[in-house]
């Protein structure tokens, strides 16, 4: 429970910020963290993929 109001806050902190950021700045950090995500899950996929076949 501590750990969800402790999210919650970090998200209206975040949110807050994003509001008075220029739109340029959001949308460059909205890319490089849909990039990161996408990455991560990808390496999670083939990481995956090589564990279950060497069983």
């Amino acid at each position: 429970m501590l750990f969800l109001v402790a999210a919650l806050m970090l998200f209206g902190v975040v949110l807050g910020t994003v509001a008075h950021a220029p739109l340029d700045v959001s949308a460059a950090a909205a890319v490089v963290i849909a990039v990161w995500l996408g990455v991560f899950a990808l390496r999670e996929r083939h990481g995956r993929r090589r564990r279950t076949s060497a069983n």
